[in-house]
């Protein structure tokens, strides 16, 4: 039988360019009359019907849009088929860049999401049990009262905003700065439960915290290590580029607690104990040391404090190593020796290293490996840290975060002068719309405010031990729901106790339906991504266009217009758009960018225009799949999405840079060096680099970051124009909205924020250089002497609880009730929570069931057998009913649970709206793993504890 799409019958429209796709790409292979051949080539997941919606005319004209997945963070690239504004088909981009025509699952089910009948279709309330519609003035104006309410008797901290990842990097901006008009800290977004711990250890160890390098640099890796990461089933296309690698000769080597289906690709997998990442990196480095391997020209020239490493490796000898971690002393030296016989190496590491007590210290750990190695600032090197959300990597670097402005400039009060310059208003009107008092002996405007790992502490805790007013009395839950937070009851508590509840998102998630109230639930339809526009960044900080795709489905609007009627609604519209022009309650996208562009120095997101950013995205074919740099066409010599830093204005032509760090280039050729943040000297040590840095640097040396004072110092101050010598005189790098100080310092060569080395010492954080500390909820009672966890402590706004917690599992026998380790990770067919991909018949048709891995060993002494009913049950209370998958990926004594569950609570399944007649319940349901995941945080960044627990399991 010959299969081929019988597209014959619609009429292209041939005004539209398509780039590459599917049918070009056959045509030019001389396949596209191959039959079964060419279909075996492609996959079957590359052939699909030619048919579009009932209601849609076949041979309309088909006009092709260019966007991106709203799935994961690799960013893959998608032509989208419109036929009478009904998005009918689509295709993988062959040209694009980063997945060169590759699809996943979800990717290639994602036009569903845009016509889901499962969505909220318009305004919801829940009115005395039950759900009644309402219009948006409607809703709008009862949830502004409540808000005006709410603060007129608790001030502006009653409120908590989460945050979306699912954002467009314009919407992001503008949620950030929503709250800080209406005056409070208390916004946050999944970054805190899936890469904080990377942002803060990785920033305090070389200058940023985000991926080094980027999926297509793998190619060139000559070793590859895999810690807590499964991109198999976590990042599926960059799969492509792995394999790339090791086609070409690289080392695979994958570390887990499971045997993951990435570790069925590695040339040697390893075991570990969950929660020992810190003993498994410093028993690799013993052997470096010992046996010489590591890089100490580069430590020399490029790294400060690396001794103080060396002596607290001494005490992970290799026998202490296997007793922690369970690898044995045999298998940790093959692996470092092979780390050490093929550089340039890669890291890899995902939310297996960063969701623990200890993350902060887990990535700093990861980075200090690399270090050693002098794997940074190279191709093939560096520390590939793959995000989760397409957009969680642009989200972060907006500042839509509970302890920042956008850009990493804190929330000092010269943080705020800056933004308050940058949105052109009064800094006293700013801070005039925030709290005065004094609290725990902080204000809250120059004071992180609860992190959305602990909302619901901030509703339930002891208003008394708050570092605010009063509790949270009201939350948005905006594209993020709350089946993402552990210790599920103490969130549904959270939800029931507050005044209200708003949901704004395309799908009434876990926060419209997991409360037990009869009132004050406010469901607001959101728009998907593809029914508005603006950019995106993936996850090696390359930022792309999207293209709308097609108009608001439903009642829907653009999160960035709901926004724009809440500020309207709550007295703040002028000066929230003071320098953005609006047309029909939208705010113009394109001014969003240049406003973020006005302010972003720090990390160089100042020169991607629209205007660059939509030149990129018209012209993904000439763009190389190799190192993303363009050898022609109209971007030539720059690297798709101008990836940051793309130092100093637009009109500069920075490139974008594709690898951190990289001392071979010029800065404006993408080169760079790690930055001196943490001062010139530390204890009467220079910590400035022993090297010039990137080619080309005029200094020829170590330097401080770039100020006026120190232009005028170097004679170079005059070089700068009148009108930038005006915005410039008094400022630095990166407070300078003329730009004018970047550009004088790159003009000679020299990266604006200095020259430095990276540091292993970080003097500002709970431990200085990272050690081991066992688990809250330990199985090995044995090692709490010896690596205990932290004292009880206040983090911020919220008093939290360490060695009460360990304390309690030893007095009360927890680890003995409780005798298997439990933690958690993706499956390929879901996103996240799960509410969107569950929603999607083509996807919930894979995976239709909440299960439990557990070894077959255990599963036997239990009776239990494969796809039997069983109960899970939490030592902090919960009790889950899910399906029993036996098998060997997990070892005797842990088990595994995915985490984008949920519908059903301990038993309970949920009620969900009917909303256009239609229920929005997703196809599938089942228990959420986080229900059952305990008490735990990171003490920087308030990361949750989700890899490391303890658990019982029963047959049901």
């Amino acid at each position: 039988m010959k299969l081929e799409r019988q597209s014959k019958v619609v009429a292209a429209d041939k005004k539209v360019g398509l780039g590459l796709n599917r049918r070009q790409f056959l045509k030019n292979a001389g396949v596209t009359t191959g039959g079964i051949a060419a279909a075996s080539m492609l996959g079957a997941g590359m052939i699909r019907k030619a048919e579009a919606s009932q209601s849609v005319d076949p041979s309309a004209p088909i006009e092709v849009k260019r966007t991106i997945c709203s799935h994961c963070s690799v960013g893959c690239g998608i032509y989208a088929e419109v036929q009478n504004g009904v998005w009918t088909g689509q295709e993988p981009a062959f040209d694009h860049p980063i997945n060169r025509g590759g699809h996943c699952a979800k990717g290639a089910s994602i036009r569903h999401h845009g016509h889901s009948e499962k969505r909220v279709k318009y305004p919801m309330k829940l009115e005395g049990g039950k759900w009644k519609k309402l219009s948006w003035d409607q809703a709008i104006n009862e949830i502004g009262d409540l808000m005006l309410k709410i603060r007129e008797e608790s001030g502006p901290d009653a409120l908590f905003f989460m945050g979306s990842a699912k954002f467009s990097n314009e919407q992001c901006y503008m949620y950030r700065k929503f709250a800080a008009m209406w005056g409070t800290n208390n916004i946050d977004h999944s970054a805190r439960i899936c890469h904080s711990t990377t942002v803060a250890g990785v920033a305090n160890t070389w200058g940023y915290g985000a991926m080094t390098n980027s999926y297509n640099d793998m190619h060139n890796c000559k070793s590859m290590i895999f810690i807590g990461s499964n991109p198999a089933e976590a990042h599926p296309v960059a799969m492509q580029h792995i394999l790339t690698g090791k086609e070409r000769g690289a080392k695979m080597i994958v570390v887990d607690p499971r045997f993951t289906r990435t570790a069925a690709h590695a040339d040697e997998y390893v075991h570990i104990r969950p929660g020992t990442d810190i003993p498994f990196i410093y028993g690799l480095l013993w052997h470096i040391f010992e046996n010489g391997w590591e890089d100490p020209d580069f430590i020399r020239r490029r790294v400060y404090g690396m001794e103080m490493i060396r002596d607290e490796v001494k005490n992970y000898h290799p026998a202490e190593v296997e007793n922690i971690t369970g690898v044995t002393g045999e298998q940790m030296k093959r692996v470092a020796k092979t780390l050490a016989e093929h550089r340039p190496g890669t890291i890899v590491w995902c939310m297996g290293g960063t969701q623990h007590t200890v993350g902060n210290a887990n990535t700093r750990a990861y980075c200090i490996l690399q270090l050693a190695l002098g794997n940074m600032g190279t191709s093939g090197g560096g520390a590939n840290i793959f995000r989760g959300h397409d957009n969680v990597q642009g989200a972060t670097d907006i500042g839509l975060l509970f302890d920042t402005l956008p850009g990493y400039y804190g929330l000092k009060t010269g943080s705020w002068k800056h933004w308050a310059n940058v949105w052109d208003l009064d800094y006293d009107w700013v801070k005039g719309q925030f709290d005065q008092g004094e609290y725990l002996g902080k204000v809250p405007m120059n004071t992180p405010g609860i992190p959305c790992s602990r909302w619901h502490d901030g509703v339930l805790e002891d208003a008394k031990k708050l570092g605010q007013k009063d509790n949270v009395r009201m939350a948005f839950f905006w594209g993020q729901s709350v089946n993402t937070e552990t210790r599920g009851r103490e969130v549904r508590e959270a939800l029931n106790k507050m005044d209200a509840v708003v949901v704004v998102d395309p799908y009434p998630t876990m926060a419209g339906v997991m409360h037990q109230r009869k009132d004050g639930v406010y469901l607001l339809p959101a728009a998907t991504q593809f029914e508005t526009y603006g950019s995106v960044t993936a996850s090696n900080r390359s930022i792309q266009w999207r293209t709308q795709v097609v108009e608001p489905a439903f009642e829907s609007k653009p999160d960035h217009e709901i926004m724009y009627l809440l500020a309207k609604k709550l007295g703040f519209a002028e000066q929230y758009t003071k320098r953005i022009s609006v047309q029909n309650d939208q705010p113009n996208v394109e001014d969003i960018t240049r406003e973020w562009n006005r302010g972003m120095w720090t990390i160089g997101m100042t020169g991607q225009s629209p205007e660059r950013l939509k030149t990129h995205q018209e012209n993904w074919g000439t763009f190389s799949w190799e190192d993303l740099a363009a050898p022609g066409g109209p971007a030539k010599g720059e690297t798709y999405g101008l990836p940051w830093p793309c130092w100093g204005t637009a009109e500069v032509k920075h490139p974008g840079t594709h690898i951190l760090y990289d001392t071979s280039k010029h800065i404006m050729k993408g080169g760079g060096n790690f930055r001196a943040r943490f001062g010139v000297e530390h204890n009467g040590v220079n910590i400035l680099a022993e090297d010039p840095g990137s080619k080309g640097n005029e200094l020829g040396d170590g330097h401080p970051e770039f100020t006026a004072d120190m232009l005028k110092q170097l004679g170079w101050w005059d070089e700068l124009t009148a009108e930038e010598k005006k915005h410039a005189d008094g400022k630095n790098w990166k407070t300078d909205i003329s730009g004018g100080i970047q550009r004088v310092a790159m003009k000679h060569g020299c990266i604006p924020y200095g020259n430095a080395k990276a540091r292993v010492r970080v003097w500002t954080f709970p431990d200085e250089i990272p050690v081991h500390r066992e688990p809250l909820y330990t199985p090995r009672r044995d090692l709490i002497a010896k690596y205990p966890t932290y004292d009880d402590r206040q983090v911020h706004r919220l008093p939290t609880l360490y060695k009460s917690i360990q304390q309690k599992v030893i007095k009360e026998d927890l680890d003995k009730k409780f005798p298997l380790v439990v933690t958690t990770g993706r499956l390929v067919e879901y996103e996240g929570g799960g509410e969107e991909t569950r929603s999607n018949p083509w996807l919930a048709e894979l995976q239709q069931e909440m299960f439990v891995e557990i070894n077959p060993a255990d599963a036997a002494d239990r009776g239990i057998r494969d796809g039997d009913k069983i109960k899970l049950k939490s030592p902090e209370g919960a009790v889950l009913t899910m399906q029993a998958m036996v098998t060997e990926r997990v070892i005797e004594g842990e088990c595994f649970m995915p985490y984008h569950f949920a519908g059903v609570f301990e038993g309970e399944e949920l009620q969900y709206p009917e909303s256009g007649g239609v229920s929005t319940k997703p196809y599938v349901v089942g228990e959420s793993a986080n229900t059952a995941m305990t008490y735990g945080y990171d003490p920087v960044t308030q990361m949750q504890e989700t890899k490391v627990s303890l658990c019982q399991i029963v047959k049901a």
